[in-house]
């Protein structure tokens, strides 16, 4: 568990990390992206982690989520990671050891960050990256866009819990918008390629709108098929 002290050093080191633009990051690559505000569970049984995550609890720093866009996350698959250089830090919560060196982890997205070169010196990559925060995410613009994806967010919840059986809270979003933003992107149930091009985007109004977009077509699509007639029970037709 990471204690007080700890969260008070990482969030001087993300000051740093605002205060000086290019800062070298452990990087993570992974088959998921991570969104600002989000947790991340991840079991660590590799050595090369073990190393980079034991560094960062001990130094109480971040570690960078990136996609993999070609490659593999274990290196006994003997292909080299190839991440997107479009990720997210995150900051670890909680850390559970369970003997040999492997624990399991819950670790928080925090900033955006694009990566201009990659280190291969360590077990593990390490990027040299600067924060890539979205633009305009304080516009009225932004608010307004935020407004018309909060409803689309609680009608997609609601039919998960019809046909995902999941229980799932719409009054408990947040009221942030920015924060709700990401969320909302993060619990689509996507294609991980298309959500990282969500992660990508530049400005907050696009950011927004392309979500809510997203959120259209897939309760769309669900509506559909929910409402789709079963053939099976359906009588005799013909095509007149």
């Amino acid at each position: 568990m990471i204690g007080n002290a700890g969260k008070i050093y990482a969030a001087t080191h993300f000051m740093e990390l605002v205060s000086n633009p290019m800062q070298k990051l452990p990087l993570f690559p992974l088959n998921t992206v991570l969104f600002p505000g989000v947790p991340l569970n991840l079991h660590i049984f590799e050595e090369r982690y073990k190393l980079m995550i034991n560094e960062c609890i001990q130094g109480h720093q971040p570690f960078g989520v990136v996609m993999l866009r070609s490659g593999s996350e274990v290196l006994a698959a003997g292909r080299e990671p190839q991440p997107y250089t479009i990720g997210c830090t995150a900051l670890i919560a909680q850390a559970q050891p369970l003997g040999s060196g492997r624990m399991n982890i819950v670790a928080v997205g925090q900033d955006r960050f694009i990566i201009h070169d990659v280190e291969r010196t360590r077990p593990y990559l390490v990027g040299n990256v600067e924060l890539f925060p979205l633009e305009n995410q304080d516009s009225a613009e932004f608010s307004q866009a935020v407004a018309k994806l909060r409803p689309w967010v609680e009608r997609y919840l609601a039919v998960l819990e019809q046909t995902d059986n999941m229980r799932l809270n719409a009054s408990h979003m947040p009221q942030d918008e920015l924060a709700l933003t990401y969320l909302a992107a993060s619990l689509l149930k996507i294609d991980m390629h298309e959500k990282q091009e969500l992660l990508g985007t530049a400005n907050a109004l696009d950011f927004a709108e392309s979500v809510r977009q997203a959120y259209r077509k897939e309760v769309t699509l669900t509506d559909a098929l929910q409402t789709r007639p079963n053939i099976e029970t359906m009588g005799p037709f013909s095509v007149n």
